[in-house]
C-alpha cells in the first residue's frame, strides 16, 4: 500500500521491450536507500516489483503485457521523469490517502493553466471511472494523491500547489499527455457491497 506522497522524481534510463513485456530501468537514489530485490515501488501510480538494484543508484522492474496495456508506462522514453514512492511502513503516516498502486485507467490532460499561486489541471477520465470521481474526493494521478476540486461530466479538475509542481513529475506534463489514474478504492468497495444480490446471481 502507498499514500500518494511522492518521495522522489526518478529518471527513466531505458525501457527494453520483449515479446509482450518489457524491462524498465530507472535511475534514483532515495527510494532505493533501503530497498531489496522483491520490494514494491510505486512508479507513476503503478506498483512494480524491484528485480535488480544498481550500486550507482536505481533499479529495474518487469512490465507484463497487462501493465503495458492498462497504464502509460509503455510510452515512457529515456530521460522521462517518474514519480516514485516506497510502500507504506506499518508505523508510517498516511499523508495522502490509501493508494494500492493498481492503475484503474489512463486519462488525458485537457488543460494546464498556471495561476498566481497554483496551477489548475483538468483531466478527461475514462467513462468507467467517472462515477468514482467526486468533488472533494481523492484521486491518484501518476502516483500523486490529489483532491478533486470539481467533477463535471467526463472531466475533473485538481489544483497543483507549488510544492506539488516542484516535487512531482506533473511539472513536466502538458495538455494532451496521458496520465495513470487510480480512483478511491473505498468507493469501489462500497459500490460492490451495495450492489443488489440479483446482479451477482445474473
Amino acid at each position: 500500500m502507498f499514500t500518494g506522497i511522492v518521495e522522489e522524481i526518478g529518471t527513466v534510463r531505458g525501457i527494453r521491450r520483449n515479446q509482450g513485456s518489457a524491462v524498465l530501468t530507472i535511475d534514483c537514489h532515495v527510494v532505493t536507500e533501503d530497498a531489496r530485490v522483491g520490494d514494491s515501488i510505486n512508479v507513476n501510480g503503478c506498483c512494480l516489483t524491484v528485480t535488480t538494484l544498481s550500486e550507482a543508484g536505481g533499479f529495474t522492474a518487469d512490465l507484463m503485457g497487462e501493465t503495458l496495456d492498462r497504464t502509460s508506462l509503455g510510452s515512457l522514453g529515456s530521460g522521462a521523469g517518474v514519480n516514485l514512492e516506497r510502500a507504506l511502513r506499518a508505523d508510517g503516516r498516511l499523508g495522502g490517502h490509501i493508494v494500492q498502486g493498481h492503475v484503474d485507467g489512463v486519462g488525458t490532460i485537457t488543460l494546464l493553466e498556471p495561476r498566481e499561486e497554483w496551477t489548475i489541471m483538468q483531466v478527461a477520465a475514462p467513462q468507467h471511472l467517472r462515477r468514482y470521481i467526486v468533488e472533494k474526493g481523492s484521486i491518484t494521478v501518476d502516483g500523486t494523491s490529489l483532491t478533486v476540486m470539481e467533477a463535471d461530466g467526463d472531466r475533473f479538475t485538481v489544483g497543483l500547489i507549488p510544492h506539488t509542481m516542484a516535487a512531482t513529475s506533473l511539472r513536466e506534463r502538458a495538455a494532451g499527455d496521458r496520465v495513470n489514474l487510480e480512483v478511491d478504492v473505498i468507493a469501489k468497495y462500497v459500490e460492490n457491497m451495495l450492489r443488489p444480490r440479483s446482479e451477482e446471481l445474473s
